[in-house]
C-alpha cells in the first residue's frame, strides 16, 4: 500500500483523466463530473487495495467503467424525464394527419410495380437485410438492391407530385362512378 499522500497526489492527478474518459463514455458534462467524483470516492475508500507502482490510471479508469456500466444497466429501464418536453406534450394537440399520410402511402404503394412494393416493404418495413429478402424473394442481391433504390425513387416521386390516387380508392374511381351516375340518371338536363 502507498502512503497516503503519495495515493492522495496519484488520485487528484488522475481526476482530468478520468473525467475525458467519463465524457467519452457517456457524452454529458454533467454525468461525467457524476462519475468521477464517484471514482474518486470509491477509490479512496478502496485505497488499501491499491497496489503501489502499479498504475493509478488504469485502476481508476477501471472503477470508472465499472461504475458507468452499473449505471447504464439501472437506466435501462428508466427514461430521462424532461419538464419542458412533458408540458409541451400535455398541450400538443392530437395528429390528425398521421393517418392520411399513411394512407396516402399506402394508396402510393399499391400502385407501383408488385416487385418494388415487395421490396420495400421487406427492407424498409420489415426490416430485412438486402440479403435476406433477396433469399425470400427468390432472386439476386442486386435485384433486391435496384428494387428498393426505384421503388424509392418512385415512391418519392408519386408523393412529391401528387400522382398517388384518390381516398376514394382508386386513381380514377370518383370520377369514373360520377361520370356513371351522370349517365344513368334521369334528371339529366337536354
Amino acid at each position: 500500500m502507498s502512503s497516503p499522500p503519495d495515493f492522495k497526489g496519484e488520485l487528484v492527478a488522475t481526476a482530468r483523466h478520468l473525467r475525458a474518459f467519463a465524457r467519452g463514455l457517456c457524452g454529458r458534462a454533467d454525468m461525467a463530473d457524476d462519475l468521477v467524483q464517484e471514482t474518486l470516492l470509491r477509490a479512496w475508500s478502496a485505497r488499501e487495495r491499491f497496489t503501489a507502482g502499479t498504475s493509478m490510471r488504469a485502476w481508476t479508469f477501471t472503477i470508472l467503467r465499472n461504475i458507468w456500466l452499473t449505471e447504464m444497466r439501472r437506466n435501462r429501464f428508466r427514461g430521462d424525464y424532461d419538464q419542458t418536453q412533458a408540458e409541451r406534450t400535455l398541450i400538443t394537440p392530437a395528429g390528425q394527419e398521421g393517418p392520411l399520410h399513411l394512407a396516402d402511402l399506402s394508396r402510393a404503394l399499391l400502385a407501383m410495380p408488385a416487385e418494388r412494393r415487395e421490396a420495400l416493404l421487406l427492407v424498409g418495413a420489415g426490416g430485412f437485410s438486402y440479403e435476406e429478402a433477396a433469399e425470400i424473394c427468390g432472386c439476386a442481391l442486386g435485384t433486391i438492391k435496384s428494387r428498393v433504390a426505384r421503388g424509392r425513387a418512385q415512391l418519392a416521386s408519386m408523393i412529391e407530385e401528387g400522382k398517388i390516387g384518390s381516398r376514394a380508392g382508386g386513381t380514377d374511381a370518383s370520377a369514373t362512378l360520377l361520370a356513371e351516375l351522370d349517365r344513368i340518371s334521369p334528371n339529366k338536363p337536354d
